[in-house]
């Protein structure tokens, strides 16, 4: 008992240690964030702000079109994150569930497609892009991380609808429900936890991508946040204040989202775990 007593404080010592090294990030960003260019020559990113200076803010608002780029990734993101679901439910349900021949070769594909580097892919999607009319718009990259996304959700879902219970599966067919609804009635509402984790975190991975956007979206009225924060970069020098104020105003959309569906994804993976 005092053994295993023991090995829960140790797990939670760790967790509290591996959470204030990553929570030290955000706080270091705060703090020079607020600071003038001249106190954080002098004093260094260590120190406090002699006094609250909002100036790199208006800086950078001034430099990027941050409500331009802000929508831009809010429209990427959500887009990717509903039509990636709904393609992984989609191909999931007729792959585990419906059993299609060759379901494990497809498997195989989709595994090794979230595998490979997305270097490998930018010259077939650039031109792609290109020749499709889409390149400097934003459904360029919605449309491959649409795919992407899908593919990984796909392979996810294919495995959790693999051992669905077939007694639901025969009750509903003995009703007389057709194919979609038992995929809307049954199927959807016993794994909505695991859609909504996919949900969140197809979101928030797109929300956080840069190579792919780089290339493709060029334009200026047509790029994301972290590409507006990676402009900043000078071709000789830095301002670190402005960074860190651009850094923060680009943190601030996501941590809001994940407060709303914190307790969404809390209730998947445990959701998950007691399956």
């Amino acid at each position: 008992m005092k053994r295993a007593r023991s090995a829960r404080l140790a797990v939670l010592a760790l967790a509290v240690v591996f959470g204030l090294l990553m929570l030290s990030s955000f706080v270091l960003v705060l703090v020079n964030a607020f600071k003038s260019n001249a106190d954080y020559s002098i004093h260094g990113p260590l120190s406090l702000p002699t006094n609250l200076d909002l100036s790199s803010f208006r800086q950078y608002l001034g430099m990027v079109n941050f409500p331009r780029a802000l929508w831009n990734s809010v429209v990427i993101s959500t887009s990717v994150a509903i039509f990636g679901v709904a393609i992984s439910v989609l191909s999931a349900y007729a792959i585990g569930i419906g059993r299609i021949r060759g379901r494990l070769v497809i498997l195989a594909v989709l595994l090794v497609a979230t595998m490979v580097p997305q270097e490998s892919l930018i010259y077939p999607l650039f031109y792609g892009a290109q020749a499709t009319g889409t390149l400097n718009t934003i459904w360029s990259v919605i449309i491959i991380f649409v795919v992407l996304q899908a593919a990984f959700g796909t392979y996810l879902l294919s495995g959790v609808l693999g051992t669905f219970p077939r007694e639901l599966l025969e009750a509903a067919r003995v009703d007389g429900a057709s194919r979609l609804r038992i995929l809307w009635s049954v199927v959807v509402p016993v794994i909505q936890p695991t859609i909504a984790v996919l949900l969140v975190f197809f979101f928030i991975w797109t929300w956080n991508e840069f190579y792919i956007p780089v290339v493709l979206l060029a334009d200026q009225a047509s790029q994301t946040i972290p590409i507006a924060l990676a402009t900043l970069r000078g071709q000789h020098s830095i301002d670190m204040t402005v960074v860190n104020a651009g850094s923060l105003l680009s943190l601030i959309p996501t941590v809001i989202f994940f407060l709303i569906f914190q307790r969404t994804l809390s209730n998947g993976v445990t959701a998950g775990a007691l399956k």
